[in-house]
């Protein structure tokens, strides 16, 4: 794995110890790219960094919280011992559980305290990876940030409101990082994921409110985490080296129309033409 459109390269993966992370993880390695496998959970974390030096990748575990400052500025450090540098960094880490979205309902209902956990989560943390990451990257006078979004960060739903403000923000932060960091070679991009089936993410949701999805994507199936670390490795790599400040939809087509097509759809069969 030394060679590779992102051979030579450093990637911190914040959230990488399983689901969406560990896949970009992978593809990231499968590039040439080192990998810092960041997560919280330190065991599941180094089975990952396992994994890929296993298959020839250079991959260190660090356990970090990245709400923390003082933990995020240790990676930093540790990272920057390990390799040398930071080239790419994919703010990846979000709080989805069972027990969080059961609290981050609609804003009356809404448990206050699972609000302030998906802020710190997945705002204040990659605020705090960007702002001890792109130093690195601006002695380099090259890097990548690359934010995971999502449409609930675009259009208002039922519920998840926390998670969903947190990653309208995360867009807006990307953004700031381009304008702020664009001339000193530092890119920076809002990756806006729809569903692709993840165990850490998923594996609860009812089937039903899954088929209520799946009929609003323009594509036959929901996506699949490979798909968006794809995307991710894109916009890490040279061939993106003119997207920046931009949010690129990896969500098969699902917040690209009207919020009516499922339904329509239907009637439209049942009708046997699109005539109005």
């Amino acid at each position: 794995m030394n060679s590779g459109k992102l051979a030579g390269r450093v990637a911190v993966i914040t959230g990488a110890a399983g689901g969406l992370g560990a896949e970009a993880a992978r593809v990231l390695a499968s590039h040439g790219a080192s990998i810092v496998v960041v997560d919280l959970n330190q065991n599941a974390a180094q089975q990952v960094a396992v994994e890929l030096r296993d298959k020839g990748a250079d991959a260190i575990a660090v356990e970090t919280d990245v709400s923390d400052e003082d933990s995020v500025k240790a990676m930093v450090q540790i990272a920057v011992g390990e390799f040398g540098r930071i080239d790419i960094l994919h703010n990846n880490a979000a709080i989805l559980s069972e027990e969080q979205r059961s609290g981050d309902l609609d804003v009356v209902n809404m448990d206050v305290d699972a609000w302030d956990r998906a802020m710190a989560v997945n705002l204040r943390g990659a605020m705090l990876c960007s702002k001890h990451c792109i130093p690195e990257m601006i002695k380099l006078q090259r890097g990548s940030v690359i934010n995971a979004t999502s449409g609930l960060g675009t259009m208002g739903d039922l519920t998840l409101s926390a998670y969903a403000a947190s990653k309208a923000a995360l867009i807006m932060l990307a953004k700031s990082i381009a304008a702020q960091y664009g001339k000193q070679g530092v890119r920076a991009n809002a990756l806006l994921i729809g569903l692709a089936p993840a165990e850490n993410a998923h594996a609860t949701m009812p089937e039903k409110l899954l088929d209520i999805i799946r009929d609003n994507h323009l594509t036959p199936k929901l996506g699949t985490p490979r798909q968006i670390a794809d995307a991710v490795a894109f916009l890490a790599s040279d061939e993106a080296s003119f997207v920046t400040g931009s949010v690129l939809s990896v969500d098969g087509g699902f917040c690209s129309h009207t919020p009516s097509l499922a339904g329509t759809r239907e009637l439209f069969a049942e009708l046997g033409s699109n005539k109005m």
